[in-house]
């Protein structure tokens, strides 16, 4: 591992870093971002790093993600995984296009005004006619014209009705196909989501052991219990415990004042570690 930070360079597996940089601002620099005044070459981290890569953890400590995911990196495979590769595949199956089924409907509803209009309108025409042609001396021509390019535009208004209905009932049954197919989706899902959490707490379980005799040995106040859901002890501790149990290559950036040095904590961790003062 070799570190620039503030103009200067560290080497080695064990970094004690006395330079003013926040420990975030390192970590980053260990995950290959860029940051202004620090720059780490090492190797890239691992999922595991999500969890324990900075120490004490930014947010609330994740213990049967942080397990499980370490599990996963020793080589151990979830029971579930299969089942939940197949869901998985089923679900990228299962893309819904929107469909606009309301804009159809105005269509129909327009169409269907118009043409009650022009009905309307052809009646009174009709009529029309029927009294001029009935009335001495009167032409009703033009009348009979006017008629006849009424009817014509109400045949053609009630032909985009019929249309629009046409297009409303495949529309429509789309729609329910699609309601269909969400909540089949939905269905998949919310079965993925459970064999996803069995298969952290299953994967957590089976090193959980060793992540018990790992919080025995380091320091803080931690009691590991039985089950991941039993630990009751800090998040350092607990963190300490998962990186000593991971197979991390990439360093631990320890700002967290439980080792004299970085050399201890990278001998205690059985990882690299980039060291900086407690804030």
């Amino acid at each position: 591992m070799n570190a620039v930070v503030a103009g200067r360079t560290y080497e080695g597996r064990a970094i004690d870093v006395d330079a003013g940089v926040s420990a975030a601002a390192v970590a980053r620099a260990v995950r290959g971002e860029d940051v202004d005044g620090v720059s780490v070459s090492c190797p890239s981290p691992t999922p595991v790093h999500d969890y324990v890569g900075l120490i004490p953890p930014v947010d609330a400590f994740d213990l049967r993600g942080a397990l499980a995911t370490t599990a996963r990196a020793l080589g151990h495979e979830a029971p579930q995984r299969e089942a939940i590769e197949d869901l998985r595949t089923q679900l990228t199956e299962f893309e819904v296009d929107g469909i606009d089924v309301a804009a159809i409907r105005r269509r129909v509803a327009e169409a269907g005004d118009d043409e009650a209009h022009l009905r309307e309108r052809v009646a009174a025409l009709r009529g029309r006619v029927q009294a001029l042609r009935e009335a001495d001396g009167e032409t009703a021509a033009d009348a009979e014209a006017e008629l006849e390019s009424a009817i014509t535009e109400l045949s053609e208004v009630e032909t985009e009705r019929i249309a629009a209905e046409q297009s409303l009932s495949r529309a429509e049954a789309r729609e329910r196909a699609a309601r269909d197919r969400r909540e089949r989706r939905l269905e998949l899902a919310d079965r993925l989501a459970n064999l996803e959490r069995g298969a952290r707490a299953d994967l957590a379980a089976t090193v959980y052991d060793e992540f018990t005799a790992a919080v025995a040995t380091l320091p803080g106040d931690g009691d590991a219990g039985g089950e991941p859901g039993e630990y009751d002890g800090d998040a350092v501790t607990a963190a300490l415990g998962v990186a000593r149990v991971a197979p991390l290559r990439a360093p631990v950036v320890l700002a967290a004042d439980r080792f004299d040095d970085a050399a201890t904590a990278a001998d205690r961790l059985d990882a690299p570690v980039v060291r900086l003062p407690r804030p």
